[in-house]
């Protein structure tokens, strides 16, 4: 029951704490007042972003280009170029034959409504276990916590990952970047 309440709960809290944070919930990095507001979308700041190619190509190979220059809001975990990389994993999601996985990568990392990191710590401090939930658009559930002064993000899977460098508001939406891939390509099928 009280799993079931703190995920039922977890968007109430992120959306009342949002708005009572204060200047105390700072991250070390820019808070949404300080943030420089853009006029691009989701998906022209993930073009326009150095370092998030691949993520970018994955959505527009997953037909989800459309769905990032909507009106949201979402926040997406974005992996930057180096997450694919280091992964291990030697798909590639721009492949036109990887579709389903690339829509599979994207909807896991998109969470409903605009969250800055400021959003997410305050969620995070006023947990008494320290953790806050989010339900991607995948289903699925990301959860994050504190590592120090490091926002951690855990998916069901085991997956890890750590919110880098600076966030960026978008008209419909944040992009976080974070340092690792929340969603791992499917297992190949048994031969």
């Amino acid at each position: 029951m009280r799993t079931f309440m703190r995920r039922a709960l977890t968007p109430l809290a992120v959306l009342l704490l949002a708005a009572c944070g204060g200047d105390d919930d700072k991250v070390g990095t820019k808070t949404a007042e300080q943030a420089q507001p853009s006029t691009r979308t989701l998906a022209a700041t993930l073009q326009a972003e150095d370092g998030f190619g691949t993520l970018g190509r994955a959505a527009t190979n997953a037909g989800l280009r459309d769905v990032l220059d909507g009106v949201g809001p979402y926040t997406l975990f974005a992996p930057a170029d180096a997450a694919f990389t280091t992964s291990g994993s030697a798909v590639d999601f721009t492949d036109e034959a990887m579709r389903a996985e690339s829509a599979a990568l994207l909807r896991g990392h998109i969470v409903p409504g605009a969250l800055t990191r400021q959003d997410i710590t305050a969620a995070i401090a006023g947990d008494p276990d320290g953790e806050v939930q989010m339900r991607t658009v995948a289903n699925t559930l990301l959860t994050f916590s504190r590592d120090g002064e490091a926002i951690m993000v855990a998916a069901e899977s085991g997956a890890r990952g750590r919110l880098t460098g600076e966030e960026r508001i978008a008209t419909n939406g944040v992009m976080q970047p974070v340092d690792g891939l929340l969603v791992g390509p499917a297992a190949p099928p048994a031969a």
